[in-house]
């Protein structure tokens, strides 16, 4: 599913704004630290900051991040004055003080403007997302970033939490992939699901990368596979099992189970815990498996190493045969159970 094809589903700043976090490229991270940055200011309700303060939260964000995973691949080459390079060196300082050292600041205020935030909004083949959430004004010192109406409005919204939830998602996703060795064995073997914690794990380290419905829920437009409603904060999500697991344990005592494997992540889709309870057992629909394709050829439409996942089982779930997209996958399951 293209950006195109994902925004006509929900003509909305939402869907905007999860195109750019969740279906943007990323060589590095600068844009979930902006992204942050953006929903911090807008839920205080702020519609111009001095560049400076944007800067201080954007670079703040960005080196508690360092302190778990790479912002970078390890194998670009960085100079002296690299923001990255900044950062790493001064992140000691900045995270003993609870605020950025001069020196990080003022890369962040020299970087940031003709940087990040000149491709925030930006897509795969020079697209951009259809809103925008900030502009830039003025000179120097009074040069301000200015916050939309539409990012006032999400950030002060009942799906603030969820948006927030997602880029913090995608953004340890990213950074499990620029982790040194991880990047390789995610893009060759995929990820794992842990159950018992319900988190997304690299299978090589059996390390947590982040929970299945942050990762995925963005990639539904926020919104139960079962009943098409919005997700809330107030309501308890479960993870669907899209083809009952019970498939898997049922023909396995006889032996004759010979389907994909059902606890994987092309068959798990976040859900109200009630809509998941009175399914209970019984097979999906024709819309809740138009919906899964969907949601499936969305997140393979996004970076690594969710879509790399996803490719794997699309090519080799099914013995003996090569599904062309995801609609023809499901079908295929449908039909031989």
């Amino acid at each position: 599913m293209s950006g195109r094809e994902f925004y006509a589903q929900d003509a909305s700043a939402r869907a905007s704004w999860r195109l750019a976090v969740l279906m943007g490229a990323n060589s590095r991270t600068y844009k979930f630290a902006l992204g942050q940055a953006l929903l911090e200011f807008g839920r205080a309700g702020r519609e111009g900051v001095p560049v400076a303060e944007f800067a201080a939260a954007y670079s703040l964000g960005l080196v508690r991040h360092l302190a778990r995973d790479p912002q970078a691949p390890h194998v670009q080459e960085r100079g002296e004055k690299d923001f990255l390079t900044v950062a790493e060196q001064e992140s000691a300082a900045t995270l003993e003080s609870g605020r950025p050292t001069e020196r990080l600041l003022a890369a962040a205020v020299r970087s940031m403007p003709v940087m990040v935030m000149q491709k925030f909004h930006n897509l795969r083949g020079d697209t951009a997302v259809p809103h925008t959430f900030y502009e830039l004004a003025g000179r120097g010192s009074q040069r301000t970033v200015r916050l939309t109406p539409d990012l006032l409005r999400l950030a002060q919204s009942e799906h603030e939490a969820a948006l927030s939830a997602e880029l913090e998602a995608r953004w340890s996703i990213v950074e499990s992939s620029f982790a040194a060795g991880v990047g390789r064995s995610l893009l060759e073997e995929g990820v794992a699901v842990d159950w018992d914690t319900l988190k997304i794990t690299d299978k090589r380290r059996r390390r947590s990368v982040t929970g299945i419905i942050e990762a995925t829920a963005g990639f539904q437009h926020g919104r139960c596979l079962i009943c098409g409603d919005l997700l809330t904060s107030s309501e308890a999500i479960a993870v669907d099992h899209v083809f009952p697991f019970s498939l898997m344990r049922r023909f396995a005592g006889v032996g004759s189970w010979h389907g994909p494997d059902l606890d994987a992540l092309w068959n798990l889709a976040p859900a109200h815990a009630t809509c998941n309870g009175a399914k209970s057992d019984r097979l999906p629909t024709q819309t809740e498996l138009a919906g899964l394709a969907a949601r499936n050829e969305a997140v393979m439409n996004s970076p690594h190493p969710l879509r790399r996942t996803l490719q794997l089982s699309l090519k080799s779930a099914l013995p003996r045969q090569n599904a062309a997209s995801w609609a023809q996958f499901l079908q295929e399951v449908q039909a031989a159970i």
